[in-house]
């Protein structure tokens, strides 16, 4: 039996703290959609998550750190709050995209 396409290298990556997993592709994801959307509500829509579920991780990782990743805010009287990372969350998502372009050329060489 031949096959049809070349086998390719593939793994995970993750970032930890003392130990504890922080985040993977997924929580990357989200992030970088809090950064861009503002909202936790419409992250949570566009990549098909719960709110609950969204919020939760954000929480682990915040708990994990013992710092905020990301601000949450109020809107005023007709409602509209919003979201945005904190210096820590952007530095988080920083340190795991390098980590995963790192990884990406290794395994693409």
């Amino acid at each position: 039996m031949q096959i049809k396409h070349k086998p390719k290298v593939s793994c995970k990556i993750w970032l930890e703290y003392e130990g504890k997993p922080l985040i993977g592709r997924g929580g990357a994801q989200i992030l970088e959609q809090i950064e861009k959307e503002q909202s936790i509500s419409k992250v949570a829509r566009k990549l098909g998550m719960s709110y609950r579920y969204v919020w939760n991780y954000i929480k682990r990782i915040e708990s994990t750190l013992g710092c905020p990743v990301v601000e949450t805010y109020r809107g005023g009287v007709a409602g509209g709050g919003g979201a945005k990372l904190t210096k820590l969350g952007r530095e988080l998502l920083k340190e795991y995209k390098r980590a995963e372009n790192l990884l990406n050329r290794v395994l693409t060489k």
